[in-house]
């Protein structure tokens, strides 16, 4: 290898060339399984993969929601007027359904009943939850802060309750190969984890 590299105008590029490149570059990526709930109480289902948490204190995670031809997308509209929603994490066993769940339908649609997915009550909040996901996060939207001229906007909600697979939680952590979580790649491209490996702990000094 010569350490040559190709550069890349980024600022050149359409915004969906840069979204192509990007998400190639941003890898691998957790996906956000959210169900939500409209005003006519319709359920939504949609995956994100522009996810991950920003505060543990309280516990706050953030999905990055874009917009469609300028439209706001259901997930986005219905936690605005509702104030809740449901981020589930699926399993590289769901691949399928969170595939098909990205699929596009009128807002009187409900995923969920098209892939004839099961449901459970939460605790928390008033949007149902899927029963047979590996783990889901009742939450609460705390702000919502938007970001360049597409108009994204980044959904910040508080986790207020926690379900986990009964085997997943050991010593009060995620026993990450059993809950063998989906991560996503550039395009219809999805992945396991594959290979992990153990290193020696670092203690971090609170701050």
């Amino acid at each position: 290898m010569d350490g040559k590299k190709m550069p890349i105008d980024i600022r050149s590029l359409t915004p969906p060339i840069a979204y192509r490149l990007m998400t190639g570059i941003v890898v691998p990526r957790p996906i956000a399984w959210v169900t939500s709930l409209s005003a006519e109480g319709v359920l939504n289902l949609a995956p994100f993969s522009a996810f991950t948490f920003v505060s543990m204190n309280p516990v706050l995670i953030g999905i990055n929601i874009g917009r469609k031809a300028g439209v706001r997308k259901d997930t986005e509209v219905n936690i605005r007027a509702s104030g809740e929603y449901v981020v589930h994490i699926g399993g590289f066993a769901d691949r399928h359904a969170i595939h098909e769940s990205s699929a596009e339908h009128p807002p009187d649609v409900s995923e969920v009943d098209v892939l004839g997915l099961a449901t459970t009550a939460s605790d928390r909040v008033e949007v149902p939850r899927l029963r047979d996901a590996p783990v889901a996060m009742e939450c609460k939207l705390d702000q919502i802060v938007s970001f360049g001229r597409g108009g994204s906007e980044f959904v910040v909600g508080e986790v207020l309750l926690v379900h986990a697979r009964e085997g997943l939680v050991k010593n009060g952590k995620i026993d990450t190969r059993a809950l063998d979580p989906i991560c996503r790649i550039a395009g219809p491209n999805y992945a396991s984890l594959g290979e992990i490996v153990t290193m020696r702990n670092i203690e971090l000094a609170e701050k």
